[in-house]
């Protein structure tokens, strides 16, 4: 059942030479499955920039390769490069999603990309390198779950699968956009089912 979650594929291309030098640099000196999660997830959250806070130009990020060449993605493309690390590393790593509220006023949403990882001690276990910021705790603490954003609106949910690839609607966005505004102005999100939004609510923080 794991072994999709390990696999390297066309966005989570850890088998990419950057990639598996990086891998491999993270997992230099770690004694325990979980010291090596704990680096992969400290380099993506503070080292790796999230775009629409910086707001750099450039075509967004999609590759774990190119998230890693530019230093720079989207929250969904931030969670590529951390599975494609944690796989490199033969660490059972997939894709997470939330669905969460943009403009109260206009009552849009969008998606949030995080990561759930497999651990030995815990099973899966959720966690979110989006990166901090004020108002944004983020932290790899098992057997807690700190992710950066709680579920408190009506609308918002957690859609409960963990997929080993990005969602469809994800890379379309990521692919079709030329810049970080035209991403901003084209967040993906999903239609809502009633069993998710009735069972909204925030997981342990």
């Amino acid at each position: 059942m794991k072994n999709k979650f390990l696999d390297a594929s066309k966005y989570i291309d850890f088998n990419h030479p950057t990639v598996a030098e990086a891998a491999a640099r993270i997992a230099q000196g770690a004694q325990r499955e979980t010291d090596i999660v704990h680096n992969a997830f400290t380099f993506v959250r503070d080292k790796i920039h999230h775009s629409w806070d910086d707001r750099r130009s450039g075509r967004p990020t999609c590759k774990a390769s190119e998230v890693l060449q530019e230093g720079t993605g989207w929250c969904y493309a931030k969670s590529h490069l951390l599975a494609a690390l944690l796989r490199a590393n033969h660490i059972p790593a997939g894709l997470c999603y939330q669905r969460l509220i943009l403009d109260k006023r206009a009552a849009t949403y969008c998606l949030h990309g995080l990561n759930a990882v497999y651990l030995e001690d815990h099973a899966w276990l959720r966690l979110d390198a989006r990166g901090n910021k004020p108002g944004v705790d983020a932290r790899f603490d098992p057997p807690g779950e700190f992710l950066a954003f709680s579920l408190s609106h009506p609308g918002e949910f957690e859609l409960p699968e963990i997929w080993p690839e990005p969602l469809y609607e994800i890379r379309r966005t990521l692919e079709a956009c030329e810049s970080d505004e035209a991403v901003f102005l084209n967040l993906p999100d999903v239609t809502p089912l009633p069993h998710l939004i009735a069972s909204n609510g925030s997981r342990s923080r």
